[in-house]
């Protein structure tokens, strides 16, 4: 998924059109203001509140003006005062500017807090940021912490009902703001985090205190999945398709491949591995499964590699359709039980259990899922269970009760209005999805 900006509002490949922009001015008045005129006057008039003493009002800080009707999905407010983003109101030192007030998220037509507009002598800075992990401590599973882009980082302890905003200590704000956190992972009391630019963190109690873990300069790619194993110990992946495993808290590494996946494919590409020509040296979308199996799906879309311990290779496998992969994952998080994909224009397939990841190609089987030409970003399923969930573009849930026979649209969440990029699960009884604009969905068994 590659997300950018268009105008003023984030868009991604799962978007079929632009955001519509809606103003909460009166008809009148927006007829004799232009937008940018209206923020101008909101600004001000926070502005001369603050200085007056008066207090702001809960909407031009923490309101969540989103409308999703209450069910088995529902939305996590995140408080926004404590965060990076709230303390701009306090001082805009983090972007080298004034003290300025922020501007209602509602102008935008984005119903989340977290997408502010920070005005200043008549420029226009959006900050936009998305969820990217959570991860729980399996000994207190009341305790969890989620991270995202923009250094946004949250820890629960009462199951992801509501999350307190928290940063790492060895980082000061300035710098934690340019960090996109995309993963954590917890063990026992032990947990990583990884992020862009290149950074590892690891705690050993439960994330009372963090410390920073050097990375070799040398390191082939940037970190891109970790996996915390056990005492002092993880699993970490780079884009370049190396995996390493520590058992001394990062302070080593051991090689688990050979080469680096670009190494392989020079090996391979006559082969016939489709697309394989056109590798641009990265991998997206690296997952791994409860017994150690890898699936990772090259940048471009054009063809996937597994890998499982033992192999001292990837294999690189050519896809069955014209249309590029847009995601990859394991079924029930194992990769005896299958493995599932999702193409471009809304298509998602199945393999059959017990898949043969060391051959060139595996069989797929297309499965009923009326997405409207809109691309999945990511399925997931709920443990114990035959209920699976699609997360699909336009800010959609789908939900199959069959294990992934049928489908259908979940009409009581409805549209979130926010891509959802991710969908974990916890336990049986409790999942969430993450999403863009800081959206956060809290399943909970009926």
């Amino acid at each position: 998924m590659r997300t950018g900006f268009v105008g003023s509002c984030v868009v991604g490949e799962g978007v079929r059109q632009r955001s519509r922009v809606v103003c909460s001015a009166s008809e009148d008045a927006s007829v004799a203001l232009s937008r940018r005129e209206l923020l101008k006057s909101a600004a001000a008039g926070i502005a001369a509140a603050v200085a007056a003493g008066s207090a702001l009002p809960d909407s031009a800080i923490a309101a969540d003006v989103s409308s999703i009707p209450k069910g088995k999905w529902s939305r996590v407010n995140l408080p926004f005062e404590g965060t990076l983003f709230g303390k701009l109101y306090f001082a805009g030192t983090i972007l080298g500017l004034p003290s300025h007030p922020l501007v209602p998220s509602d102008e935008l037509g984005c119903s989340n807090p977290y997408y502010v507009l920070f005005v200043h002598l008549g420029k226009e800075l959006t900050i936009a940021f998305y969820l990217s992990d959570l991860s729980f401590i399996p000994q207190e599973p009341s305790h969890g912490w989620l991270i995202g882009t923009k250094g946004s980082v949250f820890e629960t302890i009462d199951y992801g009902q509501t999350w307190m905003p928290r940063s790492f200590q060895n980082l000061d704000p300035e710098e934690e703001i340019n960090y996109r956190f995309q993963e954590i992972s917890f063990n026992g009391s032990e947990g990583w985090v990884i992020g862009k630019p290149s950074i590892l963190l690891h705690t050993r109690d439960g994330g009372k205190s963090w410390e920073r873990v050097s990375l070799s300069p040398k390191l082939p790619g940037d970190p891109c999945s970790i996996t915390a194993l056990g005492r002092e110990s993880a699993e970490m992946t780079t884009t370049a398709g190396a995996v390493y495993v520590t058992t001394n808290s990062g302070l080593n590494w051991k090689a688990q491949v050979k080469e680096t996946i670009d190494a392989t494919l020079n090996r391979t590409v006559s082969s016939g591995v489709t697309g394989a020509s056109y590798f641009t040296g990265s991998i997206i979308s690296v997952l791994r499964d409860s017994l150690g199996a890898y699936i990772a799906v090259s940048s471009r879309g054009n063809f996937y590699l597994t890998w499982k311990p033992g192999q001292e290779f990837w294999v690189p496998h050519g896809r069955d359709s014209s249309k590029r992969i847009q995601g990859m994952g394991f079924v029930n998080d194992d990769v005896n039980k299958g493995i599932w994909m999702s193409l471009r224009g809304g298509d998602l397939v199945f393999s059959e259990p017990n898949p043969d990841i060391l051959k060139g190609e595996l069989d797929f089987k297309k499965v009923n899922l009326k997405s409207g030409g809109y691309g999945i970003l990511d399925v997931a399923f709920r443990p114990g269970t035959d209920e699976v969930w699609a997360s699909v573009g336009g800010g959609q849930l789908f939900v199959s009760y069959d294990g992934g026979k049928t489908w259908s649209f979940d009409k009581q969440l409805g549209k979130v209005g926010a891509l959802l990029y991710k969908i974990i699960f916890v336990s049986k009884d409790v999942g969430f999805a993450l999403g863009a604009n800081g959206v956060l969905l809290r399943y909970s068994a009926a």
